[in-house]
């Protein structure tokens, strides 16, 4: 990825620099994003996010989900929801004691990080390549204001954390989804990419749930939902919803994927949400989720489902329904 040319050239311009000995940590770098211009043995990948955790860990990498220690140097990798952006660089300027060397693309908000830095901090000459940026500044005490809250108050008695998904309010599609649900939802109950746990907070109601898995791979949400979930029945899941697997197959699955990687709407994580879905339920089970309504997953609901069909909705959003899912899907 553009990372590490980024990289490669300021290490080589003195853009940015590292140090000849202590850890380097690398703040939220995505799949796929290539950190070889860095001493691996002395790198620390911290990410909350699953899917993004199991990929560095897989090649070698040490990983955490917050920072352990003190650190030489930092490297953010922009993540793209502000407030995040803004926790994370106040999280490395708490735990660095070198430089922190910012990179992200246009497209990511890289232009408005960088002149908030500069009001803040002497910032070096930014290096421009492949649609993004990258520039360093020294750590020190400037950012204590960004800093993350562990949980904050919205209405209806929920607590959510900046960055994360619907931190302000109730999602008005996952709303929609749980005023639609039928009371009878059966025994097993998944909530796929729970979030803050909204959707699993309104599926318990039903006295008829004795299980209701809550699987997320942003472990800053899901320390939400512990909250705002606590009910006996519930169990938390800090996985990648694609790719894990409940240990007994369930009844219904109730999901409001995620459709953005980028900030362009891209429907193919929630395909891989559906066919996740079909192959965790029952022969007989059921696929309840929400989607905007221009998103097309129809086409990928009828591959995975026997069944499949528009039960609600509105202007903004689809209620879909799908039921008896095909094995073969996953």
């Amino acid at each position: 990825m553009a990372i590490a040319t980024r990289l490669t050239l300021a290490l080589a311009d003195g853009v940015a620099t590292l140090p000849e000995a202590g850890r380097i940590a690398v703040f939220t770098p995505r799949v796929g994003a290539d950190l070889s211009a860095l001493p691996m043995d002395r790198v620390q990948v911290i990410t909350p996010l699953k899917p993004d955790y199991d990929y560095f860990a897989g090649l070698g990498y040490d990983c955490a989900i917050a920072p352990e220690g003190r650190y030489g140097a930092a490297i953010l990798c922009l993540p793209r929801a502000k407030a995040r952006a803004r926790a994370a660089l106040a999280e490395a300027a708490t735990v660095t004691d070198g430089l922190i060397i910012v990179d992200g693309l246009k497209t990511d908000g890289i232009e408005s990080v960088l002149r908030d830095c500069r009001r803040r901090v002497a910032v070096s000459a930014p290096l421009s390549k492949a649609h993004g940026k990258i520039f360093s500044f020294a750590a020190g005490p400037e950012f204590a204001d960004w800093a993350a809250t562990t949980a904050q108050p919205i209405a209806g008695g929920y607590v959510t954390a900046p960055g994360v998904f619907s931190a302000d309010a109730v999602d008005p599609a996952s709303r929609l989804l749980a005023d639609s649900l039928p009371q009878a939802l059966g025994a097993h109950v998944v909530d796929l990419g729970a979030g803050w746990g909204y959707l699993s907070a309104r599926a318990l109601e039903r006295a008829g749930i004795a299980r209701l898995d809550l699987v997320e791979a942003d472990h800053a949400a899901l320390a939400c939902a512990r909250q705002n979930v606590t009910d006996a029945r519930a169990q938390f899941h800090w996985a990648d919803a694609t790719v894990w697997n409940p240990d007994a197959r369930a009844d219904s699955v109730i999901m409001n994927p995620p459709f953005h990687e980028s900030r362009s709407a891209d429907p193919d994580l929630g395909r891989a949400f559906i066919r996740a879905a079909a192959g965790m339920l029952k022969p007989s089970g059921s696929l309840w989720m929400v989607a905007n309504r221009h998103l097309p997953y129809e086409t990928t609901l009828a591959q995975s489902f026997t069944s499949v069909s528009e039960v609600a909705g509105d202007t903004r959003f689809k209620i879909l329904h799908a039921s008896r899912p095909v094995r073969q899907s996953r």
